[in-house]
């Protein structure tokens, strides 16, 4: 069992940036892919990006390439999410999850944090 959990979520003008984090607990980190979605109410939940165990691949969304970055320290059981150059319609509840493989697919992932809000402000 894994148990994911977010932080590092909150305001930001748009332009600037904010960095999420992902602590997990459990032992099988370093073979678990994780990945970040989010969601905005009423809408289904879209991905973000996904980082293998190892970290040595990693995709994103067209609408954050070259913006978000994945990233993961596996000695921590932590995985990262650093957004830059944020836009107003980047502003959503965002999720870490787990699973075998990183994928588009938030039903192939096995484990969810609770998620943490993120708001840009125009």
């Amino acid at each position: 069992q894994v148990q994911l959990v977010e932080s590092g979520g909150g305001l930001v003008q748009a332009g600037g940036s904010l960095r999420l984090s992902c602590a997990a607990s459990g032992r099988t980190f370093s073979t678990t892919a994780m990945g970040w979605f989010r969601q905005a109410p009423g809408k289904e939940r879209e991905f973000v990006a996904a980082i293998s165990g190892s970290g040595g691949s990693t995709d994103y969304a067209g609408s954050v390439n070259s913006r978000f970055t994945i990233s993961r320290d596996n000695a921590k059981n932590t995985v990262y999410l650093q957004m830059n150059s944020l836009k107003p319609e980047d502003a959503d509840v965002y999720y870490c999850a787990g699973g075998p493989i990183g994928s588009y697919y938030s039903r192939l992932y096995n484990y969810w944090g609770q998620g943490i809000q993120v708001t840009v402000s125009s």
